[in-house]
């Protein structure tokens, strides 16, 4: 997998940085950091499948909101216990995954991004009409069980599950599958010559997103503790994961984990001078400037850095 020594560093580094953070950071920038790490595992979801492949998915929140409206139910409405209904959401949302996938197969472009997005909009019609005695309908639900309690419980828990999807995605990338997925983003055409399925590569890509995504959709009501679907289904969610994931460098795995903790953190710095909906512009013209001076994101500005700095200390 072309592994060297300083990715064992760097993510060892990384690893052990995070779950120290704790004893040097207030309770409140915990809690930050918690939204950060929910939005890298959704961030990462994305960039698998449209980072890797270029099946760029307007309808991620559709993906998510399965997982996380499906543990919800199971939990509130019919007392299953917790461990049972975070696998059953995760399966629930690689089913639902299919049913996006089994249409869109043959298409690609703007057309797949149409298509994703329609789902999203119907799941979000969906819950608000059918069954809202289960769903809470336009209210949502609120009242659903918690797995920690505290701002460092919660923390150690987001960061655990954030790493862990991060890490096994960034080791699935360095195979010969991963290298494959990024070929059908170059040249899917290629790849059908080549012998490859395309279709059975797109579907693997689709369902292991949706299975990221629906974890994390799980344990993210799990930490909210609440689900209103006008915050799980709003443009600027889905935004805020598309451009973390661009921001921070697409089709690395790394990137969208850099780029979720930039925006997360910007946001909230934002908040105290521009409380309204005005901090989504600006925000929204910090990442547009920072994407054209470096449009394969701060990952690559990272990366540019350690380069320097390595030739600077040989020099």
């Amino acid at each position: 997998m072309g592994l060297r020594w300083f990715h064992y560093v760097l993510w060892g580094g990384l690893i052990a940085g995070m779950f120290l953070l704790p004893q040097v950071v207030s309770n409140g920038t915990m809690r930050t950091m918690i939204f950060a790490n929910y939005l890298a595992i959704f961030a990462i979801s994305w960039d698998v499948l449209s980072g890797r492949t270029g099946y760029v998915s307007f309808g991620h929140p559709f993906l998510i909101g399965i997982g996380a409206y499906t543990t919800a139910i199971l939990t509130k409405r019919f007392d299953v216990p917790v461990e049972i209904s975070i696998p059953i959401a995760v399966v629930c949302t690689m089913i639902a995954g299919l049913l996006v996938l089994l249409p869109a197969l043959r298409i690609r472009g703007s057309y797949f991004a149409l298509v994703t997005l329609a789902f999203m909009e119907l799941l979000y019609q969906l819950v608000q009409v059918i069954r809202p005695d289960l769903t809470g309908g336009t209210r949502g639900m609120s009242g659903i069980q918690t797995l920690t309690r505290g701002a460092s419980n919660g923390y150690y828990l987001s960061t655990a599950l954030m790493l862990s999807v991060a890490v096994s995605m960034w080791l699935l990338m360095k195979t010969r599958l991963g290298t494959a997925l990024a070929a059908i983003g170059m040249n899917e055409e290629s790849v059908r010559g080549s012998g490859l399925s395309s279709t059975r590569l797109k579907a693997f890509a689709f369902l292991t997103s949706a299975f990221i995504a629906g974890l994390g959709g799980a344990f993210y009501v799990h930490y909210l503790g609440s689900l209103a679907p006008r915050a799980l289904f709003d443009i600027n969610f889905l935004f805020t994961i598309i451009v973390a994931a661009l921001l921070g460098g697409t089709s690395t795995i790394v990137g969208p984990m850099i780029g979720a903790f930039f925006m997360t953190f910007l946001l909230e710095y934002l908040r105290p001078v521009l409380p309204g909906a005005e901090r989504y512009f600006v925000y929204g013209a910090i990442a547009l400037l920072l994407y054209m001076y470096q449009p394969k994101g701060l990952v690559e500005l990272v990366r540019t850095g350690v380069l320097r700095l390595r030739k600077g200390g040989v020099a």
